[in-house]
């Protein structure tokens, strides 16, 4: 992984110094709240519905054990005890106290994290595939071009006022595990006559008109990657609107000016600025690369994982659902969920970061994940350790297996905690994992993808949910919209609103209608629900969540 240099260090050495005393003006009353607003959103500060929370950054979702270890302290120190990890690839922390906070930051840049742009109009922690560097399907680990992107982007002069907030993804094979196209840019490594270059996408994004990324160049030489980027978001803080922040997000600039248009406006501003870019930018991710070298695979015997296989039903069951095929033969994947049924998705007390620190040196090649579905990653386990490490992550309550499943829930905060939110999203998440959890429904169920937002603004990504659930303020009463057949992957998709809402104390019945009618109209267990909705369509579904008005409509 990527290690700080003395350029590094200094910088946020700086930023930081330069925050603290803003902080202690604004403590001082020297500044007003609505002057401190944008000092402290550039740090990652936000005010809250009840108190300041702040986000700091996993560039990537990459960290390793001190790091992990780190955040755990912080979280004890200046916090309740535990940290909420995010759909970005992020931490946050719900409940520090304003004085504390250039502390924490301090602490932060001890193990080289920082907070910097995860909020404000600017470009946003850039964002990867959780497998990334040890999927078997990968053309090329994304994660050098995601810190060349962080790296370009961070304290770009040009880019600190965009119109709005700017997202980026990079991924490095066909499967897309990272919602690329859901970004404002995406840019997916790809292989072409045996030359590796690059197919960017443009113009995605959730909230309140969710679109779905389009190519703008399917394939583009590796050294013209970041004056490509620099002349999108170049065009985009040209014509992207400021006179309504609803309508500013490039996937509107995209729309209204045709993508035609768009890539029109891109090449000639590339032709321009191209020049400008002398191979600098190639010779640092050559740099880049040589700290995203894989670890040292060792070639041991299995037998220790498949003895506990065949014998041990729960490790089994776990062994089944959590871990992935790893690019080196004898490790796996383990995606460690952090959904155990009844909690919060994505919160990880200090203890669990601890356990998951300490079993990725022990056993992980000192790496972690975090992935936008909010569960941590060991990304290369020798299958000898993985009985060690099941247990380990029992001792903590870390071992549930449903990644993937019902109760593997994304949910953004919602109205516990978020000012702008307009229903309760974490209750909910949590009362469907434990009705299916006592059902026993979960993995007859298989492969399925909830999320939750409690407000128009997705940060749950409920439209790409196979199945959606949107909390919305209807006359001061929670009310929860149903979306099918949306999906995330390569095969991207915004799922279709069912129909009228339902009230909070109904919707989890209404989810259970759902997945009773998928069980009684699939063709077999192999059939996902995905795959059944696109075959058989809304129609079933939507007799079972409105019976009056399938009666009504069979009159």
């Amino acid at each position: 992984m990527y290690s700080y240099s003395d350029f590094d260090h200094a910088f946020l050495a700086s930023r930081n110094a330069q925050f603290r005393k803003q902080v202690e003006r604004r403590i001082a009353g020297n500044l007003t709240e609505e002057e401190f607003r944008p000092l402290r959103l550039m740090n990652g500060l936000y005010l809250q519905l009840h108190a300041y929370m702040l986000r700091v950054a996993i560039p990537y979702g990459t960290l390793n054990g001190a790091q992990m270890r780190q955040l755990a302290f912080i979280a004890d120190k200046f916090d309740k005890g535990y940290g909420h990890f995010t759909t970005r690839q992020n931490i946050q922390y719900n409940w520090p106290k304003l004085p504390e906070v250039p502390d924490i930051l301090d602490a932060l840049a001890e193990v080289n994290m920082h907070a910097l742009q995860t909020s404000g109009n600017t470009i946003r922690n850039v964002t990867s595939d959780h497998f990334a560097g040890a999927a078997a399907d990968e053309v090329a680990d994304p994660r050098p071009v995601a810190e060349l992107i962080r790296q370009w982007s961070t304290d770009h002069p040009e880019f600190q006022f965009l119109p709005r907030k700017f997202k980026i993804a990079v991924i490095g094979s066909e499967n897309d595990r990272a919602v690329l196209r859901s970004h404002d840019i995406g840019v997916q490594i790809v292989e072409q006559d045996g030359v590796t270059g690059y197919r960017i996408f443009v113009g995605g994004g959730l909230g309140r008109t969710p679109v779905i990324g389009k190519v703008i160049n399917d394939f583009l030489p590796k050294a013209d990657l970041l004056p490509y980027l620099e002349s999108i978001v170049q065009v985009y803080n040209l014509l992207g609107r400021r006179d309504n922040k609803y309508k500013a997000r490039i996937k509107i600039t995209v729309n209204e000016n045709g993508l035609d248009e768009y890539r029109t406006l891109v090449d000639e501003r590339f032709a321009l600025i191209r020049p400008q870019f002398s191979g600098v930018d190639q010779d640092q991710l050559a740099q880049i690369e040589t700290h995203f070298t894989p670890p040292a695979f060792r070639n041991a015997p299995v037998d220790a994982y498949q003895s506990a296989y065949d014998a041990d039903p729960v490790f089994r069951s776990w062994a089944d659902t959590n871990l992935t095929d790893h690019k080196a033969e004898g490790y796996a994947i383990v995606t460690v969920s952090i959904k155990k049924h009844g909690d919060t998705p994505g919160d990880a007390t200090s203890d669990q970061m601890r356990v998951l620190a300490d079993l990725a040196e022990q056993y992980g090649h000192d790496e972690l994940r975090i992935s936008h579905e909010q569960n941590v990653i060991l990304p290369h386990v020798h299958k000898s350790d993985l009985p060690a490490i099941h247990a380990a992550l029992k001792e903590v309550e870390l071992a549930t297996a449903n990644v993937g499943l019902i109760s593997d829930i994304i949910a953004c905060p919602g109205m516990d905690y978020c000012a702008l939110a307009t229903a309760r999203s974490i209750p909910v998440a949590q009362k469907i994992a434990t009705r299916f959890e006592e059902l026993k429904l979960e993995h007859e169920v298989g492969p399925l993808k909830i999320k939750i937002s409690g407000c128009i603004n997705a940060c749950g990504h409920h439209h790409v949910g196979h199945i959606g659930i949107l909390g919305l303020d209807r006359a001061g009463v929670e009310n929860y919209q149903i979306t099918l057949g949306g999906d995330g992957s390569q095969d991207a998709a915004i799922g279709q609103r069912a129909g009228p809402g339902f009230a909070y104390d109904e919707i989890v019945d209404a989810i259970e209608r759902i997945i009773r009618t998928y069980l009684d109209v699939r063709e077999g267990a192999e059939e996902t629900f995905l795959e059944t909705y696109r075959r058989v369509g809304a129609d079933p579904f939507k007799a079972a969540l409105y019976p009056e008005a399938a009666k009504k409509n069979a009159a």
